[in-house]
């Protein structure tokens, strides 16, 4: 079982930064790809970015350019780095770990204001 925890949320600006962090735990060594997603109110739930266990990117192209993914390499911490935030990126983020299994997060909220 894979435990993932996500903090780093908040309220932001519009143009500003944040960075999101997701701490994993439990049978880490099997994940193949973790990644971030988000759901807007309203919306469904929407891929952000993904890394695979051989640190292949993937964003969605929302976010390309102003977010950026990245890991430790231990697999234990995941991150999202975020700028240029705008309005249209409030949303809960939410960490996801697939092994056999698609593991979540409960997830972090972003707020960005005018």
């Amino acid at each position: 079982q894979v435990q993932l925890v996500e903090s780093g949320g908040g309220l932001v600006q519009a143009g500003g930064s944040l960075k999101l962090s997701c701490a994993a735990s439990g049978n880490i060594v099997s994940i193949k790809v973790m990644g971030w997603y988000r759901q807007a109110p309203g919306k469904q739930r929407e891929l952000v970015a993904t890394i695979t266990k051989d640190g292949t990117t993937n964003y969605s192209v929302s976010v390309k350019g102003r977010f950026t993914i990245s890991r430790n390499s231990d697999k234990r911490a995941l991150y999202l780095q975020m700028n240029s935030l705008k309005l249209e990126d409030t949303a809960v983020y939410y960490c996801k770990a697939d092994d056999w299994y698609p593991h979540w997060g409960r997830g972090t909220q972003v707020t960005v204001s005018s």
